[in-house]
């Protein structure tokens, strides 16, 4: 009888910008037990107008459908991770951001390596979603062309999906629009309407699953870009990684945030401003 009742019910509708309470208990149940994600150290709403996006997108009737779908279909929680972490990115996203890195941070780090024992450069760009933003600093670096500096650059995600695509480096004409020409010129050959990168500037990422919120081990480095991504989580865990980005960096080294990104209460107290307008900055 139980049975019956439920298939005649309707689905629950999908609202913009609501999940019902339950169903995201579900959703954040399975993501746990199938891939160890919590859910729960995002910020509630924003993740919730996500699963309803993604559960429109591709065709759920309801809620009720979405989740037994999110179940039964191998294939819908990578996609529902794709969609619920993925950002929209360009090459030099924020031009001024990228003209000061190019201009002022990485001669200084460049310079200090070169005084010392290690002349490793070691750049971490953490939530690199599709590699515009690692490959932006690959194309600067190689422009510069630092002699006797060894280069370690490292760009994560939390989907293997995303950093598979990433590191093809294929990218439609939108992700180009802020690209110099004389870049895409030299280091883009055209490929049907898409753009593929050269292959000497792609081996100079190395992309790798790494997830910000539950992993214990933070690369160290002189460099962390992690822009557009704290936004997302709660004042909680934004502290709790940046005290862990704090930890990783060398004393000396920068931190760049978004735009829309700020420190705040106790990691301020971990950092100096480098450039307020940039939200860069330096490891105290």
């Amino acid at each position: 009888m139980a049975e019956d009742h439920q298939r005649k019910s309707p689905a629950a509708p999908l609202l913009e910008g609501d999940f019902p309470d339950e169903a995201f208990a579900e959703v954040r149940e399975i993501l746990f037990e199938r891939i160890g994600f919590d859910l729960g150290m995002y910020k509630d709403g924003c993740i919730r107008r996500r699963i309803a996006r993604r559960a429109r997108n591709c065709g759920a009737r309801g809620v009720t459908d979405y989740l037994a779908r999110l179940r039964g279909d191998k294939d819908e929680v990578p996609a529902l991770m794709a969609a619920l972490t993925i950002h929209v990115s360009q090459f030099f996203r924020n031009f001024p951001t990228f003209e000061y890195l190019r201009d002022r941070v990485l001669p200084e780090l460049i310079q200090r390596l070169r005084g010392t024992r290690s002349n490793e450069l070691n750049i971490w760009c953490a939530g690199c979603a599709g590699g515009e933003e690692p490959y932006t600093l690959a194309l600067l670096l190689h422009e510069m062309a630092p002699l006797g500096l060894s280069l370690s650059l490292l760009a994560t995600d939390i989907s293997p999906d995303i950093l598979q695509r990433a590191s093809e480096g294929l990218y439609d004409s939108q992700r180009l629009v802020e690209l110099p020409d004389r870049l895409r010129e030299r280091y883009f050959t055209v490929e049907g309407n898409r753009y593929r990168l050269n292959e000497n500037i792609r081996q100079m990422v190395r992309f790798q699953r790494h997830n910000i919120m539950t992993d214990t081990e933070y690369p160290r480095s002189d460099l962390i870009l992690c822009r557009n991504v704290l936004i997302y989580f709660s004042r909680e865990e934004q502290d709790r990684i940046i005290g862990h980005f704090a930890r990783v960096l060398r004393v000396g080294g920068f931190l760049v945030l978004g735009r829309a990104e700020n420190l705040m209460g106790r990691p301020r107290l971990l950092f100096e401003s480098e450039s307020a307008r940039e939200r860069i900055y330096r490891r105290v």
